[in-house]
């Protein structure tokens, strides 16, 4: 059966009904405090609100910014609920209240926050996620620090521990994520101007966490994780529609070597290519499973062995393939994954292996579609 005619699943089915009920999620995330992203979300709710959307704010925290309250504008605020814990009482958003209003759209800020304890749910994306399975559409904001699989990163960065994290799956899980960026530079002036935190907290930001390496790094780490998460998006886009060549996003970089030493300078040039497009990279070998393959001898499977051991230093996946056609296997590899550049060395069969076999670059060549071919030479 074809895949234009393939039928769909009970679980593909229940997911598409699930995400068709679910109200619309959408994330402003930056790198520090003060990138404008509550400014960024109160902004957009304005302009939602003339056009006749019926948008509250659910939870807002505008840190006394004079630039975020001004844009708060006619948005109404809902009240929040009161809980009391140890004997001091706390404001909490009111989820409840939320969904019994039932609009159309809800401002939630600080997606990472801890709720106090004794409330509906421990964290506020909890309440977020309640929120949408109501049909209720949410705006959001976050920082990329609170990211749970950048925690270690964020630390050696920052040499901050952040506690309050939320699980990655909550941002791929998001229908659109924003960045809202601006350059480190101006940031540090922003908070220079005290438009960020009090006056005499400035100095000491400026020496920690706003270090402009600190905040070049962040901004860096928010763009790339970001530019996964529209990947991934696009990749799931792709294989729903049953579309099979590539498109040029993000770089995805495949080095195809084999048990020949010349494999190593196809795997450092890889790196190389890698690094500079600052992507993902593959490192495949494929095993011919034909009749009249030979197999390698001790000294091809050490050479092999250390091949792999190479790619893995310099950061690559690496995969081993089965198959009889070795172009067949890797062009396929390729559509999956849907690489942009192939790396592969000339072809060292004889004269008469070509006529009776052919030659796998050539056969990767007719087999690729709207892939960079780099045809590297032998020493």
């Amino acid at each position: 059966m074809d895949d234009e005619h393939k039928r769909t699943t009970p679980e593909e089915a229940l997911k598409k009904l699930h995400k068709q009920s679910r109200g619309h999620f959408k994330i402003f995330i930056g790198y520090a405090p003060g990138v404008g992203k509550t400014y960024s979300m109160l902004n957009e709710a304005n302009r939602r609100r003339k056009r006749g959307q019926n948008i509250v704010v659910g939870y807002l925290e505008s840190h006394q910014r004079k630039e975020t309250e001004a844009q708060i504008g006619e948005l109404p605020i809902l009240p929040r609920k009161v809980i009391t814990y140890n004997g001091i009482s706390l404001d909490e958003m009111d989820t409840d209240a939320i969904i019994q209003r039932a609009p159309n759209v809800v401002l939630i800020d600080e997606l990472a926050h801890t709720n106090v304890p004794g409330s509906k749910f421990n964290k506020r994306y909890e309440d977020v996620e309640e929120i949408l399975s109501h049909g209720i559409d949410v705006i959001s904001t976050l920082n990329i620090q609170h990211l749970e699989s950048l925690n270690d990163v964020i630390k050696q960065i920052t040499g901050i521990s952040v506690r309050e994290t939320i699980p990655d799956k909550i941002v791929e899980d998001a229908d659109e994520v924003v960045v809202v960026d601006i350059s480190p530079g101006s940031l540090q002036n922003r908070l220079a101007r005290g438009d960020i935190y009090k006056t005499q907290t400035i100095e000491p930001a400026l020496k920690n966490f706003f270090r402009k390496g600190n905040l070049s790094a962040l901004r860096e780490l928010t763009l790339r994780q970001t530019a996964e998460e529209v990947n991934e998006d696009l990749e799931e886009y792709m294989d729903e529609h049953g579309i099979r060549e590539t498109w040029q996003t993000v770089e995805r970089v495949m080095v195809c070597i084999s048990s020949g030493s010349y494999s190593k300078k196809l795997i450092r040039r890889g790196a190389r290519i890698a690094r500079k497009n600052r992507c993902e990279w593959h490192v495949v070998y494929v095993a011919s499973t034909r009749k009249i393959e030979k197999n390698l001898s001790k000294k091809e499977e050490t050479l092999l062995e250390s091949h792999f051991k190479l790619a893995k230093q310099l950061g690559a996946e690496i995969t081993t393939l089965k198959g009889k056609s070795v172009s067949g296997e890797l062009s396929v590899f390729a559509s999956e994954k849907h690489i942009t550049q192939i790396l592969i060395g000339h072809s060292n069969r004889t004269r008469i292996e070509k006529l009776l076999r052919g030659s796998t670059v050539n056969k990767l060549l007719k087999q690729t579609k709207n892939i960079e071919v780099h045809i590297i030479p032998h020493e």
